[in-house]
């Protein structure tokens, strides 16, 4: 299992932010292998690293920072955005629960008839993993004692399908000083949030020459 802090997602608590807070975040990597930290809706400055603060001149804009075995980085970020934005080791097995390896991917192959067959045999017999972890994390099934499901965790659409290092930064209007409770999950304002186009389909617009174009950059003078 990989961890923060001896803890796995779902039970990590949030990064709960209050809306145009500078924020820094610190992350000691106490492990053996390294871990490439990624953001979700932001873009950072990476300010300090194990030899000392970085001068501003020489700090670099990272939407991941990897931190090496034995080492710490920070950075900082301004919360100008509303809502909530993953944070997580960027190794998918990282972000991952008690896994079992050397096991085929099943996702997208119809295994209906080998498990007619099976059942013949084993009448409880399921077959897992054709639509990815999602199916079985809505099923809720029971698990042994001393051990946690594979990919979980609950969202506002469903299942999460995260584990091991995964958080969520909540970035919210009116959060008081040393507040960090949980808020909930943002709710979109209307008309701010995808959804699934059931209508005709455009045409799609087509290249009939391959050949790249380079726009002449202009500029002015004033």
């Amino acid at each position: 299992l990989w961890t923060w802090n001896s803890r796995i997602f779902p039970d990590i608590d949030p990064l709960v932010v209050n809306k145009g807070d500078k924020v820094r975040v610190r992350v000691g990597n106490l492990t053996m292998t390294n871990h490439p930290i990624h953001m979700h809706g932001y873009d950072f400055k990476v300010t300090c690293t194990d030899g000392g603060w970085v001068p501003e001149a020489a700090q670099w804009p990272e939407v991941s920072v990897d931190i090496p075995v034995g080492a710490m980085r920070a950075y900082e970020f301004t919360a100008d955005h509303l809502g909530d934005w993953a944070i997580h080791c960027h190794k998918s097995h990282h972000t991952m629960n008690a896994m079992g390896h050397d096991v085929p991917t099943f996702i997208g192959v119809n295994k209906k008839p080998l498990t007619q067959k099976i059942r013949q045999f084993q009448p409880e017999y399921m077959p897992m993993g054709t639509a990815g972890m999602a199916d079985m994390g809505r099923m809720e099934m029971p698990l042994p004692d001393n051990t946690v499901a594979m990919m979980t965790g609950w969202g506002p659409y469903g299942p999460i399908e995260m584990g091991g290092m995964f958080s969520v930064v909540k970035v919210r209007d009116g959060i008081g000083a040393d507040d960090y409770s949980d808020p909930g999950w943002y709710e979109n304002p209307p008309g701010e949030q995808a959804y699934e186009w059931t209508g005709e389909l455009p045409e799609f617009a087509q290249v009939h020459d391959a050949k790249t174009r380079i726009t002449a950059r202009t500029t002015s003078r004033g």
